[in-house]
């Protein structure tokens, strides 16, 4: 964690299916170097819980002392989506990193009756980096992704992902639009997991969001971590300098 001014916002980071919180090192060195904005990552329990059961969890954990801007990775868009919806004490902004704030795949829907059939403990790796690192796959980066799935029993996994099948797009859609916080989207131009379009339905929803398109696969701040902080302390830095105005 960094040291930051006390007038910085703290940078809350909810993490992706993984829930460990261990893959943010990266992302984590390139923002030390790009600005002082601390971070706090949450990780979430080791149990197959629901969006509503994470989100309690979550807020229990949220900054009480000093203003935050929450990050949400990949599956946490719908965590993020809910604290702007009824934000707490101290939020100011949201940042979506490749995420959704509706299930990015409808036409998988139905087929989550069928996920007790889903072999998560012994999902190829090949699969894996396509979807999530393709086409940046280095050897160390498999082997981090490969270390933080390990720690995570497949019964979880299997949950989170009937968690995303399950989100009911009309209630989850209307929830995020009644917030008024600001919003960044980072979005990943070879991301094999979220369609654009959910990038586009954000913007839609949240009049006056900003959009980062960047050259990355799904694991955006793992793969390319500088420009994604360069990003992220952009649209913080622009934050400050709006309050200060005020």
């Amino acid at each position: 964690m960094t040291i930051s001014h006390p007038a910085s916002p703290l940078l809350v980071l909810l993490p992706g299916m993984d829930g460990t919180a261990r893959l943010f090192h990266r992302f984590d060195a390139a923002l030390l170097v790009q600005s002082a904005i601390a971070t706090q990552a949450i990780a979430y329990p080791a149990a197959p819980l629901d969006y509503a059961a994470l989100e309690a969890f979550v807020r229990e954990r949220l900054p009480q002392d000093r203003p935050f801007v929450v990050l949400a990775e990949s599956f946490s868009g719908p965590l993020g989506a809910a604290l702007r919806a009824d934000p707490p004490p101290g939020m100011r902004a949201l940042i979506l990193c490749c995420s959704f704030v509706r299930n990015p795949r409808p036409m998988l829907a139905p087929l989550r009756h069928l996920l007790g059939l889903v072999p998560f403990g012994a999902m190829p790796g090949f699969a894996l980096r396509q979807a999530l690192l393709a086409p940046c796959a280095t050897p160390q980066l498999q082997a981090e992704l490969a270390a933080a799935l390990a720690q995570v029993p497949p019964s979880v996994l299997r949950q989170r992902l009937r968690a995303v099948l399950e989100i009911r797009e009309k209630d989850a859609s209307r929830s995020f639009a009644r917030g008024s916080l600001p919003v960044l989207y980072l979005r990943a131009r070879h991301d094999r997991l979220v369609p654009p379009a959910n990038a586009v339905q954000i913007l839609r929803l949240a009049p006056g969001a900003q959009l980062a398109d960047i050259a990355a696969p799904h694991m955006l701040l793992q793969a390319v971590p500088e420009a994604a902080a360069d990003a992220v302390a952009a649209f913080i830095t622009s934050l400050s300098a709006a309050q200060a105005l005020n």
